[in-house]
C-alpha cells in the first residue's frame, strides 16, 4: 500500500501551469477509459476528486502515526492507534475501488497535491511549537489537527455516499455504496470523538487545572447529543440498521437498548 505517491513510487499527474509532469507521466484525464464513464457521472471530475479524497486519508495515516507517537495522554494514545489503523484501511478500500473502476491509485490529481500540502500543515502544526509550549499545549495542538482532519474525512464519505445514489446502476455504484456505509460509520465515531475530546480537554484546562476529564459514561441526555454523537453510540451498542436511520430514529432505538441492558 502506497502512502506517499511521488514519481519513485510510480505516481502519475495532470501537468498544470508551472507543473512539469514528464510525459510518459502524464494523465490529461484520469476518467477517460475507466469504468466512471458509465456511472452517470463526470468522469473526469470523479477520477480526480476520488485522487483528492485518497490523499487525504494517506495524510491522515501519517497525523495518526505522528500524534500517537508523541501524546503523553493515554485515552488520546488509544483513540489515535485505533483510528489510525481504521484510517490506512480506508486508504485501502478507496485504492481498491479505484481500481476496480479501471483508475490508477498512483494518479494524483491537481485537487489532491492541494490537499497533501494541507494535510502536510496540519502535521507540520503539531511540530512548529515543539519546545516552546508545554505539554498541554502540545497536546491541544494534535488534538486540534486531529479533529479538522476528521471534519473533513467526515465530509469526503458524506459526499461519496451521496455520489453513489446519483451513479447508474453497476458494479461501480454498487462497491462504493457498500464501501461508503461501512467507512462513513467509522468516520462518524472517528468525528465525533475528536469533538467531544477535544471539549472536554478545553473545558479541563479551563476548569481543572489541565487535565482531561473522562467521558461522561452513566447519565446520558440523548436530547442534547447530535446525530454524529447518537451515531456513534448506535455502533457501540451494535444496532442494526443504524446507518438508515435519522436523528430521532437514532435516539429511539438507543434508548431502547439502553433501558435493555
Amino acid at each position: 500500500m502506497t502512502t506517499v505517491v511521488t514519481k519513485a513510487t510510480g505516481g502519475t499527474a495532470k501537468p498544470v501551469g508551472v507543473l512539469y509532469i514528464e510525459p510518459d507521466l502524464q494523465e490529461a484525464d484520469a476518467g477517460a477509459g475507466t469504468a466512471l464513464e458509465q456511472t452517470g457521472l463526470d468522469p473526469a471530475f470523479t477520477a480526480d476528486l476520488l485522487s483528492a479524497c485518497l490523499a487525504h486519508e494517506r495524510c491522515g495515516v501519517h497525523l495518526y502515526r505522528s500524534v500517537a507517537g508523541r501524546t503523553t495522554i493515554a485515552e488520546l494514545r488509544e483513540r489515535y492507534e485505533q483510528f489510525g489503523v481504521e484510517t490506512l484501511d480506508h486508504v485501502a478500500k478507496l485504492e481498491e475501488l479505484i481500481v476496480a473502476a479501471g483508475g490508477d491509485p498512483a494518479y494524483v490529481s491537481p485537487s489532491a497535491r492541494a490537499t497533501e500540502l494541507a494535510g502536510a500543515g496540519l502535521v507540520e502544526s503539531t511540530y512548529r511549537l515543539a519546545g516552546s509550549v508545554d505539554q498541554t499545549t502540545a497536546e491541544l495542538a494534535m488534538l486540534e489537527a486531529v479533529a479538522l482532519a476528521e471534519a473533513k474525512d467526515h465530509a469526503n464519505w458524506e459526499l461519496l455516499v451521496q455520489l453513489a445514489t446519483a451513479m447508474a446502476e453497476g458494479p461501480v455504484r454498487s462497491q462504493l455504496e457498500a464501501v461508503g456505509a461501512e467507512v462513513l460509520a467509522q468516520e462518524e465515531e472517528h468525528y465525533g470523538w475528536a469533538r467531544e475530546a477535544r471539549a472536554r480537554l478545553l473545558f479541563g484546562l479551563a476548569t481543572a487545572g489541565g487535565a482531561l476529564p473522562a467521558a461522561p459514561d452513566d447519565t446520558i441526555d440523548l436530547s442534547e447529543m447530535s446525530r454524529d454523537e447518537l451515531y456513534a453510540k448506535a455502533r457501540e451498542l451494535e444496532i442494526e440498521g443504524r446507518s438508515q436511520m435519522k436523528k430521532d430514529d437514532l435516539a429511539a432505538a438507543v434508548a431502547e437498548q439502553m433501558g435493555a441492558q
